[in-house]
């Protein structure tokens, strides 16, 4: 095995990775919550966990890969107050919360299938795993750190903190952290304003419910992962991942539950990927700025100039290493969109370029830098995982490779040996560990999850009687010879005209 170096959020440097089981990775990234449609940030988080696991595997650990999917239990704002995200929906659109669920479960699928992102080894969802996280909260009342009023378990944040660091994660002090925390409504029937909730105790016309030995309720968001994490991979694992906006709270109180509950941290190795910017602004709602995948691929917003492939998009995320801000801009996407083309054209190129004769004259100094650039491939990559000097050194190739398809620099010049291994890890990387695809593949099966996945979009928009949006899409896929037929019962059908 290679040394692979990780940086861990957990000591706030990089460490050799040591996987508990040699030959073995397990993995568990926080996935989405399926009460609206994935967002950029979510995805930049989920393609740079992609290229980690495509990493581990290409470097030959035997990987589990857990990702979840959060279906019940993530209240507005992340606290243990207000609207559960998937009942207000619910209401909203009056249909049963689970087909909130799987309208935007099979919508993240979507997304992800079009970004080529490998599915996860399993992929549990919070509602199948309510015993657990029934069994791993009484286990945490029974450790002497959970108690329980009105039928909501709680976590004693304040008594775990006496024996563990609470704030590890983010190096934060429980004096400090008590100091920003803000009054919230119901916060009286806690012994103490950190303390959050394990299971929660839900009146009558909450939606989704489940028997408990305190009654009726549901789970708190973070003992989700814990408990489907432990299930999967065990009480400690290798490497545990998610958007770095999941730090302070989420995974802090994932550390704090499995410590009370296990006596053991859950995993050796905390991975964040950073967020997104749009011209410099931090990527939000409230902002005005930010824009949907499906918005990406169809251009259909105002700060895009034009849609860009997912391909393309995929692309440009790889460009920054996932530990820094990501910006997007009109520009940024344009630039990469043209270095993609630039690259996968060298690579078509590179598969067609044949041997010389052994005997053949090689350019010794052309073939040493040749080999070193390739190798320093796997070099970058053991480096925490840094596709954009991986990106580089393949763009220092591309002139090589052209010369050579234009006889400008004879083939020759490379031994056999050195163009096969060129050949070989261009593959390999590109299509392998980076997991793109050529732009310009006409993938009738591509075509059809972007089109499904604006129906979905367009869909919701009528449903929300906004007009605007809905005929746009109509209109701007019909401008480019794609007609859509509304049919009786809300469904859509397409045709390329």
């Amino acid at each position: 095995m290679s040394e692979l170096k990780l940086y861990n959020t957990l000591s706030r440097q990089k460490e050799l990775f040591k996987p508990i089981v040699p030959g073995h990775a397990g993995l568990y990234v926080c996935g989405p919550t399926v009460y609206s449609d994935v967002h950029l940030g979510n995805c930049r988080t989920f393609i740079s966990f992609d290229i980690i696991y495509r990493y581990l595997c290409y470097l030959g650990y035997k990987v589990r890969y857990v990702r979840n999917i959060t279906d019940a239990g993530h209240l507005e704002g992340d606290h243990d107050e207000g609207d559960d995200k998937f009942s207000k929906k619910a209401r909203l659109e009056q249909l049963e919360p689970m087909e909130i669920v799987q309208r935007y479960t099979l919508g993240f699928h979507k997304v992800m299938d079009l970004f080529n992102a490998l599915p996860p080894t399993i992929e549990p969802a919070a509602t199948g795993h309510i015993t657990e996280q029934i069994k791993m909260a009484q286990q945490i009342i029974d450790n002497g750190y959970g108690y329980v009023v009105n039928g909501t378990v709680y976590f004693d944040v304040e008594k775990y903190s006496k024996e563990k660091p609470y704030g590890i994660l983010t190096n934060r002090k429980l004096e400090d952290l008590l100091e920003g925390t803000r009054e919230l409504g119901g916060q009286d029937e806690k012994r103490g304003r950190l303390d959050f909730a394990l299971w929660i105790k839900a009146g009558p016309e909450h939606l989704m419910q489940w028997p408990s030995p305190w009654g009726m309720g549901f789970p708190g968001w973070h003992i989700e992962c814990s408990a489907m994490s432990e299930k999967y991979l065990g009480k400690q694992f290798d490497i545990h991942g998610g958007g770095m906006d999941l730090a302070a709270t989420h995974h802090t109180n994932e550390i704090a539950q499995s410590q009370a509950c296990y006596h053991v941290s859950p995993a050796n190795y905390w991975l964040h990927t950073n967020m997104l910017t749009v011209n410099g602004v931090r990527m939000s709602k409230s902002a005005g700025n930010g824009f949907l995948p499906g918005q990406l691929f169809s251009g259909d917003h105002p700060l895009l100039e034009k849609a860009y492939s997912p391909m393309n998009v995929r692309f440009f995320m790889l460009q920054t290493h996932y530990r820094s801000t990501l910006d997007f801009s009109n520009e940024a996407l344009q630039a990469a969109e043209k270095g993609l083309k630039r690259l996968w054209d060298a690579y078509e190129n590179l598969k067609k370029l044949e041997a010389g004769s052994p005997e053949s004259a090689v350019d010794e100094e052309l073939d040493k830098k040749v080999k070193i650039l390739i190798s320093e491939f796997d070099v970058f990559m053991d480096d925490d995982f840094n596709t954009s000097k991986v990106l580089a050194n393949m763009f220092e190739l591309v002139p090589v490779i052209n010369s050579m398809k234009d006889k400008i620099v004879p083939v020759t010049s490379l031994s056999a040996e050195t163009l096969t291994l060129l050949q070989r890890q261009f593959k390999v990387y590109l299509e392998d560990v980076l997991g793109l695809k050529s732009v310009t593949e006409t993938d009738d099966n591509k075509l059809k999850g972007v089109i499904d996945l604006l129906i979905e979009i367009r869909k919701e928009a009528k449903s929300k009687k906004d007009f605007a949006t809905s005929d746009r899409i109509r209109n701007q896929l019909a401008s480019l010879g794609i007609a859509l037929k509304d049919e009786k019962g809300g469904g859509m059908s397409w045709s390329i005209e």
